[in-house]
């Protein structure tokens, strides 16, 4: 219908403003599609990255809308301590075939010590713990010679074959920390020192934690696989690193509340990552980030790059989740039990 052949102009005035409302929030819908990637938001991350001096990666996954948003998602980067995801990973491999167990006792000697991030190194050996603890320690506070003791109860090799069968070609654990390698490294190994992923293959790490898809081969959950996963969770959940992707997210003490946020960071004087899985109010997030050629290599919380992924994580929210944050609208301690009521809400 035309104003020309229009006999009452008010009307026509009227469904002409509907019409080109309509559009415009179809145009404005289509940069956030249900399931594809977030143009909008694509540019504004573009924006805080360039905004930094050193290199930015990053992938976003909204897991409710199947939404992205993402730069340089496939570009391989070092992981500093965020491969500790990896190791995550095998351990919940390893605990629901029976090969291991989080009560197990593992004794730390003094050939174990290493220098580094956490506590472990301090204490006098020897000490038992059991395999849960020291999982805990290793993302906590990223303790590294915790990290070397589930290394080597797990096995190197073990962990890299997990990462293999989940599908992750760009991800490798190469060796233990602060110990020279035992076996011949590849090439580019001195390049990545301690390990090599890419944004979008550690998403997909947290992501196996949030949905609790631990089946290597997709097949069904086993029955102990929630607890396994929220056992991880936990983990990830009392993180205490919070100065880079929850930083301008989440102001409560998370020490005495609980946490809408777990998280897994990494830094080397030049690097600074972090992995989230974030609750919302709009549904879960989980985003991988990582910084590197940073020309900030102050090791304080006003380092520029763990502002930058601050900023990231911040504008990731704001876009989705416009309502900010939500701690009890996850089953931190068993995401089947997420699965389960979703899928009976989606059912009614």
């Amino acid at each position: 219908m035309s104003f020309s052949t229009c006999r009452n102009h008010s009307i026509c005035l009227i469904l002409a403003v509907a019409i080109a409302n309509s559009a415009a929030s179809i145009q404005s819908q289509s940069s956030q599609s249900a399931a594809g990637e977030d143009t909008q938001l694509d540019r504004q991350i573009k924006t805080i990255a360039a905004a930094h001096h050193g290199r930015v990666a990053i992938y976003a996954h909204n897991l409710r809308t199947g939404q992205t948003a993402s730069l340089l998602p496939d570009e391989p980067v070092q992981t500093a301590s965020v491969i500790k995801m990896g190791i995550l990973l095998d351990a919940a491999e390893q605990i629901r075939a029976g090969k291991a167990t989080l009560d197990e006792r593992i004794v730390l000697t003094k050939p174990n010590q290493v220098a580094g991030s956490g506590v472990l190194g301090e204490l006098t050996p020897p000490i038992a713990f059991t395999l849960g603890d020291v999982l805990t320690l290793m993302v906590v506070l990223s303790d590294n010679t915790a990290t070397n003791l589930a290394i080597d109860r797990l096995g190197l090799a073990h962990i890299n074959a997990t990462l293999r069968a989940a599908g992750l070609n760009q991800t490798v654990l190469y060796k233990k920390v602060y110990v020279p390698a035992t076996d011949p490294m590849p090439p580019d190994q001195p390049k990545f020192g301690l390990g090599k992923t890419t944004a979008r293959e550690m998403a997909s790490i947290m992501e196996r934690f949030a949905t609790c898809h631990l089946a290597l081969d997709n097949s069904a959950p086993l029955p102990a696989d929630g607890k396994i996963c929220g056992a991880i969770l936990g983990k990830l959940r009392n993180q205490q690193d919070r100065d880079s992707l929850p930083r301008y997210l989440e102001t409560l003490d998370t020490s005495e509340a609980g946490s809408a946020i777990g998280n897994k960071t990494g830094a080397l004087n030049q690097v600074r990552n972090d992995v989230a899985i974030i609750s919302t109010k709009a549904g879960l997030v989980v985003i991988a980030a990582f910084t590197w050629e940073n020309a900030d290599q102050r090791w304080t919380g006003d380092n520029q790059a763990e502002q930058t992924l601050g900023k990231l994580g911040k504008a990731i929210v704001d876009r989705w989740s416009p309502l900010g944050l939500d701690a009890a609208a996850f089953h931190w301690d068993n995401p089947l039990a997420e699965s389960t009521q979703a899928v009976k809400a989606d059912a009614q």
